[in-house]
């Protein structure tokens, strides 16, 4: 066993983290919704999308409308462990996504593994229902250039971090959910 796999397998598991992954369009973010709205509400979106062009504002846009009035939405492309932090400890909250909060951090020239450290620290300190998406991004080729197998290689150990801590895992396949970790029911 190397250092890094005994330093994961030290990870307490959070109960009431949920952890959802896919590739694009797999359903994750729709299926994790729906896990969050099986709680009395209100809800905390944490979003950590920007809007860099036209049509990623419009898809912004329509994300907000499509949730409701029980959702507060909250921007956190940089910041998300102090948004996680400063939200009730009550109120169910869905994160999406880990892979665009990674990406917003790798242009930024941020240390990716202290931001990923102030994140799993926020995650287990939750003692209300939490859910994450992420981006499965290791199922293709290896990348051509420094800076996608940068971003590949830490979206990779992320999300084996959060999974690690989640009390369940689902992977989302064609909109189909597989459970490789634990069960998604709230009680």
């Amino acid at each position: 066993m190397t250092h890094q796999m005994g330093e994961a397998m030290a990870v307490r598991e959070n109960p009431n983290l949920i952890f959802v992954l896919g590739g694009a369009r797999s359903g994750k973010s729709g299926f994790a919704q729906r896990l969050v709205e099986e709680l009395p509400g209100p809800y905390a979106f944490l979003a950590t999308a920007e809007a860099y062009d036209a049509e990623m504002a419009d898809r912004i846009a329509r994300h907000r409308a499509e949730r409701g009035p029980q959702w507060t939405t909250y921007d956190a492309p940089l910041d998300l462990a102090g948004v996680i932090r400063r939200l009730p400890q009550a109120q169910p909250i869905l994160i999406d996504c880990l892979t665009l909060w990674l990406s917003n951090h790798l242009l930024a020239d941020h240390d990716l593994k202290d931001e990923a450290s102030r994140l799993l620290e926020a995650l287990a300190a939750r003692d209300a229902p939490t859910v994450v998406v992420s981006n499965e991004v290791g199922l293709g080729i290896v990348p051509d250039n420094v800076l996608a197998r940068r971003f590949r290689d830490a979206a990779g150990r992320l999300n084996q971090q959060v999974a690690q801590q989640a009390r369940a895992v689902a992977f989302m396949v064609a909109g189909l959910p597989i459970f490789p970790k634990g069960k998604m029911a709230w009680t």
